[in-house]
Parts: C-alpha cells; sequence; structure tokens
C-alpha cells in the first residue's frame, strides 16, 4: 500500500485550516495580506537576511509557516488531539503552565521534531487543556465537567481514520483527502452555544477562558499565526489597515539578531452566540483573535536563563501587568535589560547561548582531504571550511502566550494560580510524555556537526 507522507498531510491540512480560518474571520486575511507585503519589503531591503533564509532553507517555508491554537476540556479529548496530530507528523513538544499569569490551563505544542519535516511544513498547535480542578466553585466545576463529558469533538470518520492510520501504518492517497476534511470538523466555529445565557454568564464570570472551552459544541481554532520578518512593521501599520492590535509585542525587544519569539495581536473579535434557552436571540462571545509572530534564535539552556533573569528584572521594574498605559516605559525597560544579552551571531555561539547549524563551505568541500583530523570546530570556521547559522526557535514562551491570552479575554482577568505546575497529571491525561524542546535542538545542531565532519573527510 502506498501511504501519503505525514509531513504532506500536515501541509495540505495546515492550508485548509488557513483558508477556513480566513472564511471566517476576515480580518486574518487582511492581516495575511499586511505580513506578506512586509516579508516582500524586507527580503528587498536586506539582501543578506534573504540570502541567509535562501541558504539555509528558511525562505521555502516562510510563506507556509502557520502556527495554530486550541484549547480542549477533557484528558479523552486532549489523548485524542494527540492521535489525531501523530497521523500528521506531529509530537508533544514542551510543557507550558500559564497558572502563574492567570490562566488556568497547561499546554504543549503539536509539531515536526526533525528539521527536514520542519521544511516541509512548520505547522504547529498550541494545545491546552484546562484545569478544571481550580475552579473554586464545586457546583460550577461539577456543571462544566458534565458539559464537557457529553460532548464529542471528533466526527465519526475522523475517529475511524485515525483508527485506520494507526493500524496499516499511514494513509492513502483518498483516505488522507478524508482525514483533512474530517480533521478540519474539531476546529471549526459554532455560533450555537451548549449551555444557557445564566450558565455561560456563571462560566465567563469564573474565568473567560473556562466559558470559551465549556459553552461550545468543538474547541475551535482561536488563532492562526503567520511569521513576519519584521513585527514592528506589522504592529505599526495595523492600525493603517483597520486592525486594532495589542498594546504590546510580547517577547524579547527588537534587536540586530532576533532570539525566541516575539508575538503580537488583534483584539479578539465579539461574535454572535445563539443560547440553548435563547435561539433565536444574540448573545456574544469574545475569543477568536488574530496573531503574528517573528522567530529568531533558538537559546541554549544558559540563553534561556539569561533571558528569563532580563524579562523578569523588566518585568518587575515595570510592577504590573503589561498594558496600554504603561506600553511604553515596558518596552524601554526591556531594551534597558536587553543590553546585557549578547546581539552578535558570533558572541552567542562563543559563549554558547544560542543553537547554530553548520554547513560546508565550497572553500571547504575544496580542501577536503587536506584537513587536519584534530582540528576543531572554531578553527573550520575561521578557515572557513564551515559556516554557523542560527537554530529557528519552533517553540513557544509562557509569558508571552499568557499575555496573548490575557489581552484578548480583558485585563479584568487578572487571577493568581501559585505554584499549580502539574507536568505529570498533564502527560497522563495526554497519554505520553512531552518531548524536550531543548533536547531536540542539541540534537539538529550535532547532527549538522556531524554531517559536515562526513562531508569534510573528518
Amino acid at each position: 500500500m502506498s501511504f501519503v507522507s505525514p509531513d504532506l498531510i500536515r501541509q495540505r491540512f495546515s492550508k485548509a485550516m488557513s483558508d477556513m480560518y480566513r472564511d471566517e474571520v476576515p480580518l486574518y486575511g487582511a492581516l495575511m495580506n499586511l505580513v506578506e507585503q512586509t516579508n516582500a519589503q524586507v527580503l528587498v531591503n536586506d539582501p543578506h537576511l534573504a540570502e541567509h533564509l535562501r541558504s539555509t532553507g528558511e525562505l521555502q517555508r516562510l510563506d507556509l509557516e502557520r502556527h495554530g491554537a486550541i484549547r480542549v476540556g477533557t484528558a479523552a479529548e486532549l489523548a485524542t488531539l494527540g492521535r489525531l496530530f501523530a497521523v500528521m507528523g506531529m509530537h508533544p513538544v514542551g510543557y507550558y503552565d500559564l497558572t502563574p499569569a492567570g490562566v488556568p490551563v497547561h499546554s504543549t505544542a503539536f509539531r515536526a521534531v526533525h528539521e527536514s519535516a520542519l521544511q516541509v511544513s512548520p505547522f504547529r498547535v498550541f494545545t491546552s487543556l484546562l484545569r478544571l480542578e481550580l475552579i473554586e466553585n464545586t457546583e460550577l466545576r461539577a456543571f462544566a465537567e458534565s458539559v464537557l463529558n457529553k460532548r464529542q469533538i471528533f466526527t465519526a470518520t475522523a475517529l475511524q481514520l485515525i483508527d485506520l492510520a494507526e493500524r496499516q501504518g499511514g494513509l492513502t492517497q483518498p483516505q488522507a483527502d478524508d482525514f483533512v476534511l474530517q480533521a478540519l470538523e474539531t476546529f471549526r466555529w459554532h455560533h450555537s452555544a451548549t449551555v444557557t445565557a445564566e450558565q455561560y454568564r456563571q462560566l465567563s464570570a469564573q474565568h473567560r477562558l473556562i466559558a470559551d472551552v465549556v459553552a461550545f459544541k468543538g474547541p475551535h481554532i482561536n488563532h492562526l499565526t503567520p511569521r513576519t520578518l519584521d513585527i514592528d512593521i506589522v504592529q505599526a501599520q495595523m492600525p493603517v489597515h483597520g486592525i486594532t492590535p495589542k498594546a504590546v509585542v510580547e517577547g524579547p525587544p527588537r534587536r540586530h539578531c532576533p532570539i525566541l519569539l516575539r508575538q503580537t495581536s488583534f483584539k479578539a473579535l465579539d461574535e454572535p452566540v445563539a443560547f440553548t434557552d435563547q435561539p433565536q436571540s444574540q448573545g456574544s462571545h469574545s475569543a477568536r483573535f488574530g496573531e503574528i509572530e517573528q522567530r529568531g534564535a533558538a537559546l541554549t539552556p544558559k540563553g534561556r536563563a539569561l533571558y528569563d533573569q532580563l524579562l523578569n528584572a523588566a518585568r518587575d521594574a515595570l510592577g504590573e501587568f503589561p498594558n496600554e498605559a504603561n506600553a511604553e516605559r515596558y518596552n524601554a525597560l526591556m531594551t534597558e535589560h536587553f543590553a546585557q544579552f549578547p546581539d552578535n551571531h558570533d558572541e552567542l555561539r562563543r559563549q554558547a547561548l544560542a543553537y547554530f547549524r553548520y554547513f560546508v563551505t565550497p572553500k571547504g568541500l575544496a580542501a577536503k582531504g587536506t584537513i587536519k583530523q584534530s582540528a576543531s570546530l572554531e578553527h573550520l570556521l575561521e578557515a572557513q571550511y564551515l559556516r554557523a547559522e542560527p537554530l529557528v526557535y519552533e517553540d513557544f514562551l509562557p509569558v508571552s502566550a499568557a499575555g496573548i491570552f490575557q489581552s484578548n479575554l480583558g485585563d479584568a482577568a487578572q487571577i493568581h494560580y501559585a505554584g499549580q505546575s502539574n507536568r505529570q497529571a498533564f502527560e497522563q491525561a495526554l497519554g505520553q510524555p512531552t518531548i524536550d524542546e531543548l533536547r531536540l535542538y542539541a540534537e539538529t545542531q550535532q547532527r549538522s556537526m556531524d554531517e559536515c565532519m562526513s562531508a569534510l573527510g573528518m
């Protein structure tokens, strides 16, 4: 039997999801156009960046780049999503606890894990599980549980195709086509709620995200995110295009050498909703929004420790949640504190603050067989036999994710769930361990070094 590559199924699903979301949220289409224009302009203005993206294969994936976010309510839903994503070659990478920032979920990101698979489709889905145990009102918690336990967020055909893919080791072309259509239904928006207007109000009063997860037939994708090469241009241009951006770009400040992940979004839309006791009248719900990201270098444990230290120092100096009123001061504090973080790729590499991929140069290939076996990596770089390019950060930042969620749930949703991290419970619900993202970057870096040594005959 001839099976379709999981990478190609993922690529097709990502495109279908983007088309569906563009139909559901027209502002997403406007955002996509703005990002495309910005990226084209940046590539014209910065030939060095354009060459870097071409030589590393990043350019070919730039227009395909998307990440989505989805929130589920039960362990069974999470575990089945894990199986659905596995059909598309996506695995749970990282554990993110958002409770310290007042968001009652913990999360992972489903994505491809090998650099060759990421080149075909870098699609990733930030997937959150509602922490029902954090609902203090016991009656409301029991109600939420009963509502969630009654729903089925996957079509019968989608479940059959997941079983089939697991049994036969993949899907044929017709099966893959059907799988994409059926899987898409889980992520579709539903205008009809599964609760009364009063039940929705009670859930929302506990936390607006709880209402978003519990009150609907399915988990609906709540944003899709294209990748831009200059997020500050997009942030400045959004109002010109009729899009209201959030006040602060999440993540590190603007740098010559971008690191990790910077994110911004437009405010969540108010969408009409019919409740079970008011099918004719229209209530409203806001949770779905548009987001943009700019990705930089993946940091090593040492680099992450420095990043966290500087971020915490800037936030402590601000003394409150970053918002519209203090955005200018927050940006100034971030720039001031991050002056301590080297902003030069050579320095990032020498100080082991970031991960890199190594490539053999034409000069290196010409010198094959003449290079000393004892030659160090530094020597090979200095002799220009190798070149080093920073590895793209493929993952997420819990503080940034919480900042995006909060800005779209309203700044009033500031609740603190101190010391509630529970990776073990999340992995038990998922039915498998999450993968350490830093290990993946280290493995990619090592693979590239091994390939270079082999190509140089060392």
